[in-house]
């Protein structure tokens, strides 16, 4: 099969595909495969912190250790996953058998002696799972198609309406009804978003024979030589912005619990449930993604947009600024039992969305843009690498929690950030290639 330089198939190859929202259709199938598996993921997410500590009565040090270690190993897995999709089973194999794999292993969770068995398995399938499924995003589009950071954009927007809709179903089953039933919807959402991509499977890109071109490695590695240097401060800014914004997952859904005021009065006193919370950040990544995308797009007409790099940057800034504002009020509520307002909260996921805007999808369509098809996968793994990188030292940092106070640990994950948008304006500022192109 005919395809570019970049290994993207070529128009020619590609065969005439039905167009959805100005998208071809099989982006519709990617995005709603992908909301249910990240209903799936961080609807377990956002009940395990609680269910270690409070049904398995852990520390708060341990199960912030367990949290870090799983979510790191979650993010380990995909470089595997990715090989073996490239060269052995394929990229829809590898999708259906990741997305059975975690079913199985959130049904596994309702049992408590089935605990770490089955934070093993869905690790597993996470990583046979995720570097295939958004790595077929760009095989809709030809080689320089302008519609492809925007799809990624669209994309990204299916992995939080999961996320957003994950706290508030599971989160809420799992407070109400027992970590059981919580458990279960995880695993039933797992299960919807496998029966999506069998059924939408006609409408997704054409299977393509894996690594049939002997030279493509040699030429792939040859490509990235050059741009080495800036590469690796990029990924360590990467790092660096994962590591404070998942604790959003762990220190910050603790502070919810004990340092946050949650109640609101309207026609009656009502208690906001912790986890609900955790669906503001989805929340607003609809709310704020069209009008940054309509920025963009103005931008772009005027020849005035900024570079990949550039975007990140800011991003890992507002990051940064999100920390730093729970900080201050953390700081100024001071030691005693008077709790900070759930507006600060709002605040906090508001200034962190946009920050996570900027920088999380920008990221993920630099990657698929660098790879050649046949090593598509197996790039998305190695991005997730980094992640695992970030996620075990999330984890390591959250232990922290509980012995130093608020404004301090928020302090110190605020200065994280900042530290990684400071990188990335340095690749710009010393003018070495960045992956983009742009100085």
């Amino acid at each position: 099969m005919p395809t570019t330089i970049d290994g993207t198939i070529s128009a020619s190859a590609t065969p005439k595909t039905r167009v959805l929202f100005g998208h071809p259709a099989g982006l519709t199938i990617l995005f709603l495969t992908e909301m249910w598996a990240d209903f799936s993921y961080y609807g377990m997410r956002a009940l395990l912190v609680y269910y270690m500590t409070r049904r398995l009565g852990l520390a708060i040090a341990t199960a912030s250790t367990i949290y870090g270690l799983y979510t790191a190993a979650a993010h380990l897995t995909p470089l595997a996953g990715g090989v073996l999709a490239d060269r052995w089973l394929g990229k829809r194999t590898s999708v259906a058998s990741g997305a059975t794999i975690m079913a199985l292993g959130h049904f596994m969770m309702a049992s408590p002696a089935l605990f770490f068995p089955a934070l093993a398995t869905i690790a597993i399938g996470f990583g046979l799972f995720i570097p295939s499924l958004p790595s077929q995003v760009a095989s809709l589009y030809t080689a320089g198609d302008p519609r492809l950071d925007r799809a990624y954009s669209v994309y990204y927007v299916g992995i939080n309406l999961g996320s957003f809709l994950a706290p508030l179903v599971c989160g809420t089953l799992g407070e109400k009804y027992g970590w059981k039933v919580g458990f279960g919807a995880a695993g039933i959402g797992m299960l919807a978003g496998l029966v999506i991509y069998l059924v939408g499977m006609p409408l997704l890109p054409p299977v393509t024979s894996r690594l049939t071109h002997d030279g493509r490695p040699a030429e792939f590695v040859a490509r990235l030589r050059p741009i080495f240097r800036p590469l690796c401060l990029i990924a360590l800014a990467v790092i660096l912005f994962r590591i404070a914004y998942e604790q959003i997952g762990n220190s910050v859904a603790l502070w919810t619990e004990a340092g946050v005021n949650r109640d609101i009065q309207l026609f009656s006193h009502f208690v906001v449930p912790m986890t609900w919370f955790q669906s503001l950040n989805p929340l607003f990544i609809f709310l704020l993604t069209p009008i940054i995308l309509r920025s963009w797009k103005h931008q772009a007409t005027c020849n005035r947009e900024s570079s990949a790099v550039a975007k990140m940057a800011f991003g890992a800034m507002l990051l940064g600024s999100a920390f730093l504002i729970i900080a201050a009020a953390s700081a100024s509520a001071g030691a005693g039992e008077e709790r900070t307002s759930w507006v600060v909260l709002v605040l906090f996921m508001l200034v962190l969305t946009a920050g996570e805007l900027f920088f999380m999808p920008i990221g993920l369509s630099l990657v698929t843009q660098f790879a050649p098809i046949e090593h598509r996968a197996t790039l998305l793994g190695g991005w997730f690498i980094l992640a695992f990188v970030a996620n075990l030292a999330a984890g390591l940092l959250g232990r922290n929690f509980g012995d130093w106070s608020p404004g301090v640990f928020f302090s110190v994950c605020g200065g994280i950030a900042l530290t990684a948008a400071i990188l990335l304006r340095t690749v710009r500022r010393i003018n070495l290639l960045s992956v983009d192109g742009a100085s």
